[in-house]
């Protein structure tokens, strides 16, 4: 068996630091998600989407690709999302095995009230910290890397 390749200095505090960043970023956006409107994280990833496409309904498929998710992770989010009156789930016209996840007016109402909160939320704790040539670097660093992992799990 061969010698792991131990992460040097500056690759371990990159990797910690991103962590790190990533799990507090995680807890500062959903906290501010539920004050502005007992919104989950898990709950934006769905209406934001909705909200934006055509007719506000969207194939469960592409919903899943987009929110980055398995189908059955997916299909119990949008079970809780229904049973709170945000989404209602219907068979697709056009294919009996699909399903169409769709905006309903309450969903409307709590995406229109949470996005700018949420907007000025992630404005004030992750972008306001950031230089512009900063926020550039992050941009390339995170399309580089969800491109290649994308590339393994043929996610993309």
């Amino acid at each position: 068996m061969t010698e792991p390749q131990w992460l040097d200095d500056v690759e371990r505090r990159a990797w910690q630091g991103f962590i790190a960043m990533s799990q507090l970023l995680e807890e500062q956006v959903t906290q501010g998600l539920r004050r502005a409107g007992g919104l989950s994280m898990a709950d934006y990833r769905v209406l934001a989407p909705l909200s934006e496409a055509k007719g506000q309904r969207l194939r469960m498929q592409e919903l899943a690709a987009q929110a980055r998710w398995e189908k059955s992770r997916l299909s119990h989010q949008v079970r809780r999302m229904e049973n709170r009156g945000l989404v209602r789930r219907e068979e697709c016209p056009t294919d009996a095995r699909g399903a169409i996840a769709e905006l309903t007016p309450e969903g409307l109402r709590a995406i229109r009230e949470a996005a700018p909160l949420h907007a000025d939320n992630v404005r004030r704790i992750f972008v306001d910290a950031l230089s512009r040539d900063q926020l550039e670097a992050l941009a390339d660093i995170s399309e580089t890397v969800v491109h290649r992992l994308g590339s393994r799990t043929g996610a993309e």
